[in-house]
């Protein structure tokens, strides 16, 4: 085997090893010792980072299951990016792939709840890149949502789970959120009603139809017995919503 071929065979092997020390033995001629401080080194590393993105995820686990799951994921789960600030969203995608354990079925929108803060504050979204008139009729124009406010659905009540509260089933309605990064960087969560956050969709959805022409179609979602009023306290709502900087204008 030429040097390059048995040097990458190594690396696989001790890749394998570090990830499964169970079922992988360790490559020959590689002291123990020194084995045993890249494990604890490579595993606390993957730990530490995924226990400062799932802070409450860790808090309800507890500390010897919060380790195990990690375990787990750093073993069986093939990450597709090198890239440390990625590794909480494969930590996502790697709990879509597994059996939910029965007492946490909302393990996994507690933990895209927990990772949406992260993705928002890395986010290189730009309000003033979009080309927007800031001031730009909200009826007449197409509103222009920020792509720094996230509107988000969840069945379970994410926001409240804690150690006293762990529900077993979902409730009957689900859970609104609103998250934004404000002017000095930081992340904030709302909680908002189906209407805002319906609303909020269709504009991602339709982006090129008037603000008008939003609620009168909501409305008819709605089932709303008066249209004409529905669109006139929705106008004062897309005004509220501009005034958060969830709205930033109307698109040019």
């Amino acid at each position: 085997m030429h040097a390059p071929d048995a040097l990458r065979a190594q690396q696989f092997e001790l890749a394998a090893h570090l990830r499964d020390p169970v079922l992988n033995p360790a490559p020959p001629a590689i002291e123990e010792r020194r084995l045993a401080v890249y494990r604890e080194l490579f595993f606390n590393s993957i730990r530490d980072l995924l226990s400062g993105n799932f802070p409450v995820i860790r808090r309800l686990f507890g500390e010897e299951r919060w380790s195990l799951l990690v375990r787990d994921f750093y073993r069986e789960y093939r990450c597709q990016t090198p890239l440390f600030p990625e590794i909480a969203r494969e930590f996502i995608r790697y709990l879509d792939d597994i059996e939910l354990p029965p007492d946490a079925p909302w393990l996994r929108e507690l933990a895209h709840y927990e990772w949406v803060e992260l993705a928002l504050d890395i986010s290189e979204g730009d309000p003033l890149a979009l080309a927007c008139d800031p001031f730009g009729d909200l009826l007449e124009g197409a509103p222009q949502p920020s792509p720094l406010a996230w509107a988000l659905a969840y069945a379970w009540p994410v926001h409240r789970l804690s150690e006293d509260y762990r529900p077993m089933a979902a409730p009957a309605e689900p859970t609104f959120l609103l998250v934004q990064r404000d002017d000095e960087g930081r992340v904030r969560f709302n909680q908002i009603t189906a209407l805002v956050f319906r609303l909020l969709q269709r504009l991602d959805e339709a982006p090129e139809i008037s603000g008008r022409e939003q609620l009168f179609a909501l409305a008819w979602e709605a089932g709303a017995p008066d249209p004409q009023a529905f669109v006139v306290e929705g106008a004062a709502m897309l005004e509220q919503l501009r005034q958060a900087r969830v709205l930033i204008g109307t698109r040019a």
